[in-house]
């Protein structure tokens, strides 16, 4: 019954017009922060009615998260160039420099926002955060299958965590967007040598393999 209600709903607006209202969504999220985006500004804006918002996607968090979601170049797990390397680089690869600190920008006070919006933080988890795990999961998983990877190597647990941080305290740290070159450089430095993967420009064994 779910899936069907779902269905319908999502019938209502095409997929030009739903991709028109995240564009929107994403303005307005840029220009006010979570906290002031209202679902009368999604309205205006939009030029829509707020009973259609409501209805297609029940409130405020539902529809900015769906709307991250949207503006996602690609999806994690769908990468697999052949090697662990080439999946992580081709990862950083999907934004330019310009998208990067537009995205980095909008996390960061998206997340400054899940801390008191139980509701956020929830949407947030189950449309973003779990699919990207799984993502990453996969691609962990083929490197581990093709010999790569050894599957007892610490750092798989990890290496989420290792991405997010790279991206995540770019601004904090030095106080600058991520970008690129930076990101690349990173995942050469610090997260496959985790994994025990040499990168391609650094020959030599992997210290990982057996």
């Amino acid at each position: 019954m779910t899936e069907v209600v779902a269905t319908t709903r999502r019938s209502r607006i095409t997929p030009e017009r739903e991709a028109e209202l995240y564009e929107a969504v994403l303005d307005l999220l840029r220009e006010v922060g979570y906290d002031a985006l209202t679902m009368d500004a999604v309205a205006a804006r939009t030029r829509s009615s707020k009973a259609t918002l409501y209805r297609q996607w029940g409130g405020k968090a539902e529809l900015v998260v769906k709307a991250l979601r949207h503006s996602k170049r690609g999806h994690v797990g769908d990468i697999d160039t052949g090697s662990i390397c080439g999946d992580l680089h081709a990862l950083v690869a999907l934004e330019d420099d310009c998208t990067m600190e537009q995205n980095s920008a909008l996390m960061r006070g998206v997340a400054m926002a899940m801390h008191h919006n139980d509701d956020l933080r929830r949407a947030f988890r189950e449309q973003i955060v779990d699919p990207e795990m799984g993502g990453f999961r996969q691609v962990l998983q083929r490197a581990v299958d093709r010999g790569e990877v050894r599957p007892d190597c610490p750092a798989l647990d990890f290496m989420v965590h290792m991405m997010v941080g790279g991206f995540a305290t770019r601004a904090l740290l030095d106080d600058q967007p991520p970008t690129q070159a930076f990101l690349t450089s990173y995942i050469d430095a610090v997260v496959l040598p985790a994994l025990g993967v040499v990168p391609p420009d650094h020959p030599g064994p992997a210290v990982g393999h057996p």
